[in-house]
């Protein structure tokens, strides 16, 4: 019995977040719509902060209560590549909480034909078909372009859910390659509880609780060439991993 009050409250809650989600999301379009009309980097530092708005509000209204942890100071004016874990859909929405400066995070091209949302999303982002190799090369191309003018990104190098039970799954290139080639620091973040809040398997399964980020350390490239790859990107997998596991996370099958 208690068990399927458990879900028939599940549910309601889940139906009360996603009508507040498109309501928020709609009170806020015209505003992305005005924005959209001004040059690419004032539109999407706009729009970015609207983002942060919607979140600022949608948050506790549903009960999740966000905090960041900083294991070390963290310069915001400072351009940085950050990379973070990825294990959940809300995933993307936890972006706008963690990151309070300007970002320009990737993501996949396939959200922009979600009506209302998919226009915020792409005037907000840098998109990528990971399908087509020319427009991976224009991502890359604009993402450098971003960080020339001071502005972070945010690359997931698991590129997809990690489903394995494991802290991470193996981790692509391109934050790693564009970080060389830039001479910009990779600061990698945890997000701990996006997995707990909203479970990737199954349907309407949000819940309330806290949910955190954890800013690591700065990993600086100076000096480092194409050739440092490999051992760059092992490096950034081994401090995450590590760290996922001192902060218990909850995927991670023990």
């Amino acid at each position: 019995m208690n068990k399927i009050l458990y879900k028939c409250l599940l549910l309601l809650y889940n139906i009360y977040a996603l009508l507040l989600f498109i309501v928020l999301m709609l009170i806020i379009f015209p505003f992305v719509i005005i924005a959209s009309f001004l040059n690419p980097l004032q539109s999407g530092n706009i729009i970015y902060r609207l983002c942060m708005l919607w979140a600022d509000i949608w948050f506790p209204l549903v009960g999740i209560f966000h905090k960041n942890y900083y294991e070390t100071p963290h310069a915001k004016k400072q351009a940085y590549i950050f990379v973070t874990n990825h294990i959940s859909y809300l995933d993307a929405a936890i972006i706008v909480k963690t990151f309070r400066q300007a970002l320009r995070p990737l993501g996949k091209i396939e959200m922009t034909k979600i009506p209302v949302f998919g226009y915020i999303y792409k005037n907000a982002i840098v998109t990528v078909n990971r399908d087509n190799a020319s427009d991976r090369s224009e991502s890359v191309k604009k993402l450098k372009a971003v960080l020339q003018k001071g502005i972070s990104i945010l690359i997931f190098p698991e590129g997809t859910f990690n489903e394995t039970g494991a802290p991470l799954k193996s981790f692509y290139d391109g934050a790693f390659r564009i970080a060389i080639e830039t001479q910009t620091p990779i600061k990698p973040v945890l997000f701990l509880d996006t997995y707990d809040r909203m479970p990737y398997k199954g349907f309407l399964t949000l819940n309330p609780g806290k949910n955190r980020s954890v800013f690591l350390d700065e990993i600086p490239v100076e000096g480092l060439t194409i050739n440092d790859l490999p051992e760059l990107k092992n490096k950034v997998f081994a401090i995450m991993e590590e760290k996922l596991i001192a902060y218990k996370a909850g995927w991670i099958k023990r």
